[in-house]
């Protein structure tokens, strides 16, 4: 009965020796520095617009209001003609409301300042948002033919997008990616070890510049230019992978 005893005392003694055992294995785990490699990936590609918007502003001065308001009317008629014939589609074009304001101009009189009327201004805009981008920029070079027909006519700069941006971001974010978790293999190793799991990842900026444009500047919010029918994008990911 004694001998019993005293086994039953030792198989205690040893399962509270490797109940210790395994929680000091399992604290310094715990504590073991985890090996780690954080990279960036970088993903870049120049690619063409596929969508321009071009906008034209003309105007008319006249004594009287209905006199200025018919003539911007009369004025719209030629300019769609001219749009129409030059192969916009009807649909491709946005004339804006008509505004008429009553104008003056200031000049001294006797030491005073005087507004002198000088007659009702009317204008109006037309947006032009076409995915014909080669049409519409020669549109956009033969618009000086209608200052023959009298039509005080100012044409803006035309600005360029890009209609399949989502799907472009996703191809980039990918490859910033892989680009990244190759970098992350590389390092580990040179260095003799192996790449574990993925930890972290965060997505940086999106950029759309001008290709090879030392002038633009990157933005921490994202760059989108609109100006260069050619464009170039580029995004960084910043990746942390566990290192076996």
């Amino acid at each position: 009965m004694k001998n019993k005893s005293v086994s039953i005392a030792i198989i205690i003694g040893i399962a509270f020796f490797l109940a210790a055992l395994a929680l000091g294995i399992a604290f310094y785990q715990t504590k073991k520095p985890v090996k780690t490699v954080s990279v960036v990936g970088l993903a870049e590609k120049d690619f063409t617009s596929d969508l321009i918007v071009w906008n034209i502003r003309y105007d008319v001065l006249e004594n009287d209001m209905r006199s200025s308001y018919a003539k911007i009317k009369e004025q719209a008629a030629i300019v769609k003609e001219f749009l129409t014939a030059k192969g916009v589609k009807d649909s491709e074009m946005d004339f804006k409301n008509i505004s008429t304001e009553r104008r003056t101009e200031g000049h001294w009189e006797n030491g005073h300042w005087v507004d002198r009327f000088v007659g009702y201004e009317s204008t109006q805009t037309i947006r032009i948002e076409s995915k014909n981008v080669e049409q519409i920029e020669k549109v956009i070079r033969a618009i000086s033919e209608l200052y023959e027909q009298n039509i005080n006519i100012d044409s803006w700069n035309p600005e360029y997008y890009y209609t399949k941006l989502a799907d472009l971001k996703l191809e980039m974010l990918a490859e910033a990616s892989k680009n990244a978790h190759e970098r992350a293999e590389t390092i580990t190793k040179n260095a003799g070890g192996r790449l574990g799991d993925l930890k972290t990842a965060t997505t940086g900026v999106f950029q759309i510049t001008a290709p090879n444009s030392a002038d633009e500047d990157y933005s921490w919010g994202g760059a989108f230019n609109t100006s260069s029918k050619q464009k170039h994008v580029s995004i960084n990911m910043r990746q942390t992978y566990y290192v076996k």
